[in-house]
């Protein structure tokens, strides 16, 4: 079943495209909901009309696509997270937390279109942010522990308190 799609569905289309589905899936999800149209000969005409008509709008939204793609290919991020001690994830990264560091970066991304492989452990990765049928971008981030600056700088100030510590316990059982 041909369906005119007419918002953009995750992992279907774009809106405008002209889409295969199950006509289970047309007939009691997508046209019920708004989300697209059978592809009559007719809704065919009238959607290649409307294309012509909206191509210059259609260039200037690519053309914001395109430069927001080359500021958040300057972006580089960095994600703290709980870590055991061989480096492992509890849990892992998702496009919620790569989502919410743009955010505070000032780039409002929804999460459902960034595509992030799986990552449980700590190093460095690549984002893709699909901003336009046509436009992707490659957010690289590093994800590091949580704890481990803070571990680092403790450590030595506790092994120095420690050895005074050591040395004064046996002088007090002697005396």
């Amino acid at each position: 079943m041909e369906i005119i799609l007419k918002e953009d569905v995750i992992g279907l289309g774009y809106k405008n495209d002209i889409v295969n589905v199950k006509p289970g899936y047309g007939r009691n999800f997508l046209i019920p909901t708004g989300k697209g149209v059978i592809a009559s000969e007719s809704a065919k005409k009238v959607l290649a009309e409307e294309l012509k008509q909206k191509a210059v709008k259609l260039a200037k939204i690519k053309a914001e696509a395109e430069a927001l793609a080359e500021k958040l290919n300057a972006v580089s991020l960095t994600i703290s997270a709980k870590v055991s001690n061989s480096g492992v994830i509890y849990g892992s990264v998702n496009s919620l937390q790569i989502a919410d560091e743009l955010q505070k970066l000032g780039f409002n991304i929804d999460r459902k279109t960034i595509v992030v492989k799986d990552v449980k452990a700590v190093g460095e990765y690549v984002a893709t942010v699909k901003l336009h049928k046509e436009v992707a971008a490659q957010v690289p981030f590093t994800v590091i522990a949580e704890n481990a600056p803070a571990v680092k700088e403790e450590a030595p100030a506790v092994a120095v308190e420690e050895v005074p510590a050591v040395e004064e316990a046996p002088a007090q059982t002697e005396e």
